[in-house]
């Protein structure tokens, strides 16, 4: 079970989310690690699951990728948010051919 901490730093990163246009739900399983799974509403594939822990060695807690790779301070959601809204951005059509 995550800790009340843990599970705060998420709910503020869910509402940071919510102001880049994405959907965020704090998800806490039986078995496994509390995470925050945000959505690109505009784009359901895209999404991401995100975990709070310390860093190896520190008590400093980060927002985790999914992949385990370190994101972000957790004393700023705001600039998280703006990683995920980045990352969860769907790429722009390219052009397949165009005649002249």
């Amino acid at each position: 079970m995550a800790s009340d901490y843990r599970v705060g730093c998420l709910e503020d990163l869910g509402q940071a989310v919510g102001s880049q246009g994405l959907v965020a739900k704090v998800v806490q399983t039986r078995s496994g690690p509390t995470f925050l799974r945000v959505v690109n509403p505009e784009a359901g594939s895209l999404a991401e699951d995100v975990t709070c822990a310390p860093a190896p060695g520190t008590p400093e807690h980060y927002y985790w990728w999914s992949w385990g790779e370190r994101m972000h301070r957790v004393d700023d959601p705001g600039g998280a948010a703006s990683k995920l809204a980045h990352v969860l951005q769907p790429l722009p059509h390219e052009a397949h051919g165009s005649r002249s």
